[in-house]
């Protein structure tokens, strides 16, 4: 059964031209003009994956995202034309899968298409095997509630910054190389693009460290990669 995607861009000869492209290469595609209509559409028919562009009229894509990830645990590949402020643009804090910006070779979003919908679909199917709580020092994580405790205290964090944490926690006190946590945590077509990586152990430093700045969880091993301690 094709993979069914939910297409949200307020730009009408974009939504027909990626739409038909999508639907040449094996995918269902609907087409939604705004965030409203796209989150009317996911709550009866729960698409594969959403192609959410970020300036939309009313409802922005980022406010979206946080309804279709939390609410509704659909992937979401951002689609914008915006360049600056990359943290904000790549939506990763709040849980985004992915991110293109326009334009871009149809190819290169296909390819980012099919590992998404990989990633998720194993994600579906190894629901199971994480344990029990895992505790470092003061830092406790139970990935099965998906909270994170510090010293009794509840700390609050996006789906990726969680699957980081937890990936550090499983080899507490071994240092992990860049390349091996991004393909653990966001997976083998993201080998190169380091960037991403630091930024996530910048915002999880904010959160979980007394001083961010004097990391004394989070360490890093220059020219190696990260370790929890």
């Amino acid at each position: 059964m094709a993979k069914t995607i939910l297409l949200v861009d307020d730009d009408a000869l974009m939504r027909q031209s990626l739409g038909f492209n999508l639907q040449q290469a094996g995918y269902q595609v609907f087409p939604a003009e705004s965030a409203e209509r796209a989150l009317a559409y996911a709550q009866s028919k729960r698409p594969d994956l959403v192609l959410l562009d970020i300036n939309l009229p009313g409802m922005d894509g980022l406010d979206a995202l946080k309804h279709l990830r939390d609410e509704m645990g659909i992937p979401v590949i951002f689609v914008t034309a915006r360049r600056r402020e990359l943290d904000e643009i790549l939506g990763l804090e709040l849980g985004a899968d992915d991110y293109i910006t326009k334009p871009f070779d149809f190819d290169v979003l296909l390819a980012r298409v099919k590992a998404v919908l990989r990633r998720s679909g194993k994600a579906q199917i190894n629901q199971s095997p994480r344990q029990e709580t895992i505790t470092v020092g003061m830092i406790a994580i139970n990935p099965i509630a998906h909270t994170v405790e510090i010293d009794g205290r509840t700390v609050e964090l996006s789906p990726r910054e969680f699957d980081l944490l937890y990936t550090l926690a499983l080899d507490s006190g071994r240092v992990l190389s860049t390349e091996e946590i991004l393909t653990r945590v966001w997976g083998a077509e993201f080998s190169g693009e380091p960037q991403v990586l630091y930024v996530h152990i910048r915002w999880l430093r904010e959160k979980i460290e007394n001083d961010p700045r004097n990391p004394k969880h989070i360490l890093t091993v220059r020219g190696v990669g990260y370790k929890l301690v």
